[in-house]
Formats: structure tokens, C-alpha cells, sequence
């Protein structure tokens, strides 16, 4: 089961075309995404309600969506408007819409009851369009549950095993636990790593040189229904204080937003904003490749992870204190699941 009442991710801006239509399950609803004439995004459920016929192998005539099954034309409210052969359409005759915003150049549809959409809801994403910042936008396709993902995300102990040329560092780094924080929609982790060696990814970017040492932090929260949003960065050793430790550093600002297709695949948009040497492409390039190479890795051992569960769904993971955010991260998501499937008082 998935949450809901909650906005997901569900494309890039560029995904959906002015003049086309574009197809994407999101917790398994298979919806259909165009524009208006303003350019606005609209999402109705992508299936006729005559022979349940997906919308998105129809045909867009304006800001309606003809069926090329049958032929039925849709508004972007979902209403049928037009049955050939037919002059009364019912009014019963639509399919459902969803509430869609594009913001920040991600589109987020909110997947639970239209009257509890509340866009403040929509985590802020400034850096991805920001001008102070560069990156380039990323889609991953993982066929294994999303949590498996979050998990992987909630505990950056990993990073210098798992990805020891990309994103990790020197085993110091997993040596320090993070500082863990509950919130009503997520955790919030803090992690400062002092006199560590510099990740090989940035080092080069730093004016570091080979085996030097960084003052490096951490600080991000992983919000419902799977949203990490990631301040990170370092500076050379003996200048990480929380005043002023910005001044001569490399600083990240990660976006990665989770959102389940099937109970056993999900889809992974991310960005690596940095606000360094923003006039060089081959760097924002290069940044993005070591992710690209990093998140390859993640994927190739979460879904080894995911075969081994699926030969023996009955097997209990040990915990270890690493475990602290994954733990309470699932719990806040089994919450709110019962909180929205147990039956009224």
C-alpha cells in the first residue's frame, strides 16, 4: 500500500510536451499529462472509461484528449464531451482527474482526495532552476519497491564502501553516526565530519590535493512520501564551524524524489545542484556523471537486495545504529497509511 494524500513527483517539466501527451504510473494508477493553451499541466487517469483503452494512444485536439479507440473526447477535467454516433453524452461518462503543479521544474500530482490538496504541502526545490546554481536534470528506473531505495538514502554509512571513487570518502565518514530528528512530515539528519579525507568527486573541483583533509557536512531531510532534499558540502580542515564555514567551500544542494510505479518498481528523479564554477558545463557535466555512476551502483545492489527478499519474504534484516533514520522513517510511512485506511469513527 501507498500513501495517497500526498504530492509525487511525477515528471520533469520537459516530460510533457505543449502539442503532446505523455504516460506515467505513479502508485499504481497509469495517468495521462498534457497541457492547456496556457502551457498549464492537466492529469486524468489514463483509461477510457468506455473499454478502458489507455488516453495516452489517443490523440490531443486542443486541450482535449480524443480516445482513438472509440473515438470519445475528453476535456481536461475528465468530462466526455463528445460520443460519436451519439448526440447525449452522460454526465457520468468521464474519468478522473488529478491536481497537478509544476513547480521548480519538477510536475508533482497529488495522487489522494482533490479537496485535501494543499500545495504548501509541495517541498521547495529552488535550486533547480535557481541561476546562482547548475545541474542537469536525472530519471532513473529501479524494479524494486521504492522503500528498498529509501532505506539506501536514510543511511549514508554506505557511501564509502559502496561508491569508494564517487561519493565516499575515507571509512572515518562512516564511522560518524548522524544526528537524527523525527519531524511531523519526515527525519531531518545532521552529519559533520571533521579532518576527513576529501570524496574524490569534489577534491578536484576544491584545489585539494590527493589524501588532503576537509571539514565535511551533511544536512538534509527525507520528507513523506520520499523526498530528500540535501545541503552538503566541505572545506578544507579547521574551517568547518557552523558560522562560517561556507566562505571557501564546495556546497551541494541535492533534489531526489522517489515515487512508487508498482509495489515492485519505482521512479528516481534527481539533481545535484552546486553553486561553484557555474560557468563551466563540463563540470555540471562531470558532477552529474559521478552521480549517474554512484546511483548505477546503488541500483545494482539494491536490486541484488530485492532478488535475495523476494527467495525468502519471511527474512528479518538485523538492525545495527546506523539504522536509526531508516527505521523511524518507515514507521512515519506505516502511519500514515493507517491513518488514511481505517474506517471513520
Amino acid at each position: 500500500m501507498f500513501i495517497q494524500n500526498c504530492w509525487y513527483v511525477a515528471a520533469w517539466d520537459k516530460e510533457v510536451p505543449r502539442d503532446g501527451l505523455f504516460a506515467r504510473t505513479v502508485v499504481n494508477m497509469p495517468l495521462v499529462f498534457g497541457r492547456d493553451a496556457a502551457g498549464k499541466v492537466f492529469a486524468l487517469q489514463d483509461r477510457c472509461c468506455h473499454r478502458a483503452a489507455p488516453l495516452s494512444k489517443g490523440r490531443k485536439e486542443g486541450e482535449h484528449i480524443r480516445c482513438m479507440y472509440h473515438g470519445l473526447l475528453f476535456d481536461k477535467s475528465g468530462q466526455c464531451i463528445a460520443v460519436p454516433a451519439q448526440e447525449r453524452v452522460p454526465a457520468a461518462l468521464k474519468v478522473r482527474s488529478f491536481p497537478v503543479v509544476e513547480t521548480h521544474r519538477w510536475i508533482w500530482v497529488w495522487m489522494g482526495a482533490p479537496e485535501l490538496a494543499d500545495t504548501a504541502l509541495i517541498p521547495s526545490t529552488p535550486w533547480l532552476d535557481h541561476p546562482a546554481w547548475r545541474a542537469l536534470d536525472g530519471y532513473v528506473h529501479y524494479d524494486t519497491n521504492y522503500l528498498l531505495i529509501a532505506d539506501n538514502l536514510l543511511d549514508f554509512s554506505h557511501l564509502p564502501y559502496l561508491h569508494p571513487t564517487t561519493l565516499g570518502g575515507s571509512p572515518d565518514y562512516a564511522a560518524v553516526l548522524p544526528h537524527v530528528e523525527r519531524k511531523e512530515r519526515g527525519i531531518h539528519l545532521t552529519k559533520w565530519v571533521k579532518n576527513t579525507e576529501a570524496p574524490l568527486y569534489a577534491a578536484e573541483y576544491g584545489g585539494f590535493k590527493p589524501g588532503a583533509k576537509v571539514d565535511r557536512w551533511m544536512f538534509y531531510e527525507f520528507l513523506i512520501p520520499g523526498v530528500l532534499l540535501m545541503d552538503s558540502g566541505m572545506t578544507a580542515a579547521g574551517h568547518g564551524d557552523k558560522d562560517g564555514f561556507r566562505e571557501k567551500s564546495l556546497a551541494f544542494r541535492g533534489c531526489q524524489a522517489l515515487t512508487p510505479e508498482t509495489d515492485n518498481s519505482t521512479h528516481y528523479f534527481f539533481a545535484h545542484p552546486h553553486n561553484f564554477l557555474i560557468d563551466r558545463p563540463d563540470v555540471t557535466q562531470s558532477i552529474h556523471n559521478g552521480i549517474l555512476t554512484a546511483f548505477d551502483e546503488d541500483r545494482e545492489m539494491i536490486t541484488a537486495q530485492d532478488r535475495n527478499l523476494r527467495l525468502d519474504p519471511d527474512f528479518k534484516m538485523a538492525v545495527l545504529s546506523v539504522d536509526a533514520a531508516v527505521g523511524q522513517f518507515r514507521r512515519l510511512v506505516d502511519r500514515y497509511i493507517i491513518s488514511e485506511t481505517k474506517p471513520a469513527n
